[in-house]
């Protein structure tokens, strides 16, 4: 259980459920998140609510997207966040080595794309003043400038809720890990911490 209680559907305003169950259920699953998050409704209606909205209208490949999220929660060791979006990554066509050595400079199965996502999440990440002129200019002959904002705007948000979810100590969902390791997933180079999965309760 999370460092605070769970708010459960049924105590959520109705004009929110919608959110609450989609994000949850849908765009999850993470409802362990979406319990905490409805302490305070005006987070639950806009964090979960603008996330659910740029999924449906997203400029960046889903591919793209993922190396980030799963780069910038290395970086920070969410384990949370590395078991739910590893399955997507695996998912869009790379492989569990290459989530296990993706921050490693020569990294498996990434092209020179998604080496160069991959490296700006690092930088963005690590010192987002120290961003390169160089890696800026690569990245405007691959993306336009909304692709830029938006995969920008992931990557620090990505570390906002890396942060939010370890703090407040946010459990993994039954079946995430299950999900994992069906699509191919390892367990060893997830990040530290407690690991267990549902049928070993």
């Amino acid at each position: 259980m999370a460092r605070v209680r769970d708010v459960e559907a049924q105590e959520v305003d109705t004009d929110l459920q919608p959110i609450y169950q989609k994000y949850g259920k849908e765009y999850g699953p993470f409802m362990n998140q979406v319990r905490v998050f409805a302490h305070r409704p005006v987070l639950l209606k806009h964090m979960m609510g603008m996330l659910l909205e740029m999924a449906d209208e997203s400029v960046v490949k889903k591919r793209h997207l993922e190396i980030a999220l799963v780069t910038v929660s290395k970086i920070n060791e969410c384990r949370y966040c590395v078991a739910h979006h590893a399955p997507r990554l695996i998912a869009s066509g790379l492989s569990a080595k290459t989530i296990d050595h993706i921050l490693e400079p020569d990294c498996p199965n990434l092209d020179s794309v998604d080496k160069l996502v991959r490296d700006y999440a690092v930088q963005v990440t690590t010192d987002s003043k120290l961003v390169s002129d160089s890696i800026f200019s690569r990245l405007r002959v691959e993306f336009t400038e909304a692709q830029l904002v938006e995969l920008t705007f992931r990557i620090a948000l990505c570390g906002f809720y890396n942060r939010f979810n370890e703090a407040l100590q946010i459990e993994i969902e039954d079946g995430v890990l299950e999900d994992l390791l069906a699509k191919g997933g390892t367990l060893d180079n997830l990040p530290s911490g407690p690991v267990t999965l549902a049928n070993q309760l």
